[in-house]
């Protein structure tokens, strides 16, 4: 009869905050992703802009150059948001590998466990199967 490990409930409770851990890094690497891709479009924009404009008079020169201006400004907001996102996602990074690093030290604790469990099983059986072997020698030799 296999005895259960002692720390289950521990290893179950390691890997919860584990996978809890998992959802926060899926959920700040997409956050970090999207501030990304919002850079990137705001960059496409700025681009755009200036290769596309032609510039008849002053009033269309000043537009332009106030547009091109909100849009650099826009730019360093998402550099800004991008840098704090990659920081909560290193941060979540890590979380996730200490949650990974507690569940691992209990799941070889439980490997060590079942491993022990099983030979001293078998050591068991062996005994039985001997102590079988033995009784049916001293029945069929009368000596």
């Amino acid at each position: 009869m296999a005895r259960r490990f002692p720390l289950a409930g521990l290893l179950r409770l390691r890997h919860a905050e584990q996978d809890q851990a998992a959802a926060v890094l899926a959920a700040a690497n997409d956050r970090v992703r999207d501030a990304a891709d919002a850079r990137v479009a705001a960059r496409r924009t700025l681009d755009d802009t200036e290769s596309a404009m032609s510039v008849d008079d002053a009033a269309t020169l000043s537009a332009v150059a106030a547009a091109r201006a909100a849009t650099r400004g826009m730019l360093q907001e998402l550099d800004a948001v991008v840098q704090h996102r990659r920081a909560d996602a290193d941060a979540a990074q890590a979380a996730y590998t200490e949650a990974r690093r507690s569940a691992l030290g209990l799941e070889k604790l439980e490997t060590q466990h079942s491993e022990r469990v099983a030979a001293e099983d078998l050591r068991a059986e062996q005994t039985a199967l001997d102590e079988i072997a033995a009784r049916r020698r001293s029945t069929e030799d009368p000596r």
